[in-house]
């Protein structure tokens, strides 16, 4: 893992893994037939380790509040490791040099996790705990948030915004993706205001039909 994730997919050989390792280069290919299986398994191994996509949907499934699942999902992907760290460096370099493995690894954890999140504010839409919107837009949104938060710290080095435990991140990000920044209350119409933030009740309610219909 540390090797690909220094150096990328296409700049680490199965020789350099091979001596990292302590063993002949031939040993790797009686067990994988090629270095991009290698590096799947590997990626794979430390990914279904943590088992994030199994907590995720089990608190998904759950019957707790809104902010009590969006939470317990936040908190979740923002406990990070240092394998987390390198799993994030390595998915850089594999989509800046090998689209196909990236986009590989999306289709196999990444999708699930935004059908699930999708899927649950559309339940809880038709349940009126959200109001209508897009649902994939908002899954993406949200978990666009939390991504970001880490990606900044892991990627490209940036500090910690500040000295906030994990439990403290997900509480403010949580309570910004529910309840937004604005200081001014939702319209009592839905109508826009003068900033153009809110949509128009009869909108939303339409667009959720179409929503509805493609789902």
């Amino acid at each position: 893992m540390q090797l690909f994730s220094e150096q990328g997919f296409d700049g680490t050989s199965t020789r350099a893994i091979a001596e990292a390792a302590g063993v002949n280069e031939a040993l790797i290919f009686r067990h994988f037939r090629s270095k991009e299986e290698l590096f799947w398994a590997v990626l794979s191994d430390r990914v279904e380790r943590r088992g994030r996509g199994r907590r995720i949907r089990e608190f998904l499934e759950s019957s707790h509040s809104v902010q009590e699942t969006l939470l317990a999902v936040a908190e979740t992907l923002l406990e990070r490791s240092e394998d987390d760290a390198a799993v994030t460096r390595l998915l850089f370099y594999s989509a800046l040099r090998n689209r196909e493995l990236s986009a590989r690894f999306f289709r196999t954890y990444g999708q699930e996790m935004l059908d699930l999140l999708a899927d649950y504010i559309r339940l809880a839409m038709r349940g009126s705990r959200f109001r209508a919107v897009n649902p994939v837009i908002a899954a993406r949104s949200f978990l666009g948030m939390i991504v970001y938060h880490y990606l900044v710290e892991e990627v490209f080095g940036v500090a910690h915004a500040q000295e906030l435990s994990t439990r403290e991140l997900a509480e403010q990000l949580v309570a910004i993706f529910l309840e937004g920044v604005s200081s001014h209350g939702p319209r009592k119409n839905g109508s826009a205001g003068k900033n153009g933030f809110s949509v128009r009740a009869s909108r939303a309610s339409k667009n959720l039909a179409v929503w509805e219909t493609a789902k």
